[in-house]
């Protein structure tokens, strides 16, 4: 079975973590979700709006917004024999700290996310 990516990356963290205290910090989600989560019987879809419904309220209590949230719909640039993902969710973070504020959260709902997706990335991006 493939790897689907939704581990934490420490080598990733690292290069987060010597980001700016002052830079504003970018995740961009790139989402595949499962035709069906077998323990609910829910489409991924379903799950996945599930799990932010739940995961907003974590949004709130740190400087963090949603600034983007689409549907792929066609390769420009790039290989276009590979399937497109379901969904893109850009995530803007007043700065590192508040990204690492949310991976505190102990109550946060990261199972719920990791149910809904057969495939993610999480790339932190800056200006």
């Amino acid at each position: 079975m493939a790897e689907n990516h939704q581990n934490i990356n420490k080598e990733g963290l690292a290069v987060l973590s010597n980001f700016d205290e002052n830079t504003p910090v970018f995740m961009l989600n790139y989402l595949n979700y499962k035709e069906r989560v077998s323990s609910t019987g829910k489409t991924g879809k379903e799950t996945y709006k599930e799990y932010m419904k739940a995961a907003f309220p974590f949004f709130q209590k740190i400087e963090a917004e949603i600034i983007f949230k689409g549907k792929p719909m066609a390769t420009i640039i790039g290989p276009t024999e590979e399937k497109l993902w379901d969904e893109l969710l850009i995530l803007k973070y007043a700065n590192k700290n508040e990204f690492f504020k949310l991976m505190q959260f102990k109550e946060y709902p990261r199972e719920l996310r990791a149910s809904a997706l057969s495939d993610s990335r999480l790339i932190c991006c800056k200006l």
